[in-house]
C-alpha cells in the first residue's frame, strides 16, 4: 500500500493536468515528487526554497489571481512556523488555499521536536473558517484531497500521516461515520486512530464514530450517537489531547455529559525512538486505550 503522501503527489499531479486553476507551492520538501508535473506545468508548480513564510504568502498571492493553490510541507513548517502568514495572508484577506501537511504529530521521530506538530489542529482552531481533514488511509486521503481542491475558494487543511488504518472507509468530507453501535458511551476515533480504537473497544458496549473531517465538528452526529439524556464521550485524536473537547462539550451543552480527551500529551519526549514507541508513550496503543476508556466508562 502506498502512503498518504505518495498518494497526495499522484493525485495532485493529476489535478494539475485536469484543472487549470490548480497550482502547487512547495518549500523544498516534496519537490522530487513533482518533477514531472513541474516540467508539464512550469507556471503552476512553484518551489520557493526553505522559506515557509513565503510559501504561504506566495500561495495567497496565487489565490488572489484566481488560482487554487495547494501548499505542502511538514506540518510544523506549514502551520506553526508561518502561522502569522496563515492568519493574515489567508485569514485576514479571506483568501482560500489547500494546506497539505506531512509528518503529522511525530511521523519522523529522528527529525526531533522541530519536525513534530501535535498542536497544529489546535492552533488552526484559533482561526475562523477552516475545514480540517484527517484521513486514516491513503484512499481516504485521495477522496479528501479532491474534495478540498474542489471546495471553491475555501481554506482547507489536510493532515497526512504515515500512520494508517488497514482498510479505508467511505468518507464525504463532512460527516462522522458510525462504525459500531452501543449504549454505554461514545468513542470518537479520528483518522489513523480507528484501528486501535476498534481493538481497544472490542467487546465493550459503546458506539464508535469515525471522524476524518474534524472541522467543522459534526455536532449532529455526536448528538444522535449519544441518544440518552446522560452520556459519556471519549475523543481519541492523533494530535494534542483535548483538541476537540470544547467542540464536543458545545455539541452536548444542553444535556448532562462527560468528555475525556485522549491524544498526544504536552510533555516533550526527548528521545527519537520510533513511531510505534511514541504511540505507546502517549498511551494511544490498543491496550492502553482500553484501560483508559474502560476506567472512564466504568460506573
Amino acid at each position: 500500500m502506498d502512503t498518504m503522501r505518495e498518494r497526495f503527489t499522484t493525485v495532485v499531479s493529476r489535478l494539475l493536468d485536469e484543472d487549470p486553476r490548480v497550482a502547487v507551492v512547495l518549500a523544498e520538501i516534496g519537490r522530487d515528487g513533482f518533477t514531472e508535473a513541474a516540467r508539464r506545468h512550469p507556471d503552476r508548480v512553484v518551489n520557493v526554497g526553505i522559506r515557509e513564510q513565503l510559501l504561504v504568502g506566495a500561495g495567497a498571492g496565487l489565490a488572489l489571481t484566481g488560482l487554487r493553490p495547494v501548499l505542502h510541507t511538514f506540518a510544523s513548517f506549514l502551520v506553526e512556523r508561518p502561522f502569522e502568514q496563515v492568519k493574515l495572508d489567508l485569514g485576514h484577506q479571506d483568501t482560500g488555499a489547500v494546506l497539505v501537511s506531512a509528518a503529522a504529530s511525530f511521523d519522523w521521530p529522528a527529525g526531533g521536536y522541530t519536525h513534530m506538530a501535535p498542536g497544529d489542529v489546535a492552533l488552526l482552531d484559533t482561526l475562523d473558517g477552516w475545514t480540517v481533514h484527517v484521513p486514516g488511509h491513503p484512499d481516504e486521503a485521495e477522496t479528501l484531497l479532491r474534495h478540498a481542491v474542489a471546495a471553491g475558494d475555501d481554506k482547507v487543511y489536510v493532515r497526512l500521516s504515515l500512520q494508517a488504518n488497514r482498510e479505508a472507509l467511505p468518507v464525504d468530507g463532512e460527516r462522522f461515520r458510525t462504525v459500531r453501535e452501543g449504549r454505554s458511551g461514545v468513542v470518537v476515533a479520528v483518522g489513523p486512530m480507528l484501528d486501535n480504537v476498534l481493538a481497544a473497544t472490542d467487546g465493550l458496549d459503546v458506539t464508535v464514530l469515525y471522524a476524518t473531517t474534524v472541522r467543522p465538528f459534526d455536532a449532529a452526529a455526536l448528538r444522535r450517537a449519544t441518544g440518552a439524556a446522560t452520556t459519556d464521550v471519549v475523543l481519541v485524536e492523533p494530535y494534542l489531547a483535548g483538541t476537540s473537547t470544547a467542540a464536543a462539550n458545545d455539541a452536548l451543552a444542553d444535556v448532562p455529559h462527560r468528555v475525556l480527551g485522549l491524544g498526544v500529551g504536552r510533555r516533550e519526549l526527548r528521545r527519537y525512538g520510533t513511531i510505534e514507541e511514541h504511540v505507546g508513550a502517549h498511551g494511544l496503543g490498543a491496550r492502553s486505550l482500553r484501560e483508559r476508556i474502560g476506567a472512564f466508562l466504568t460506573p
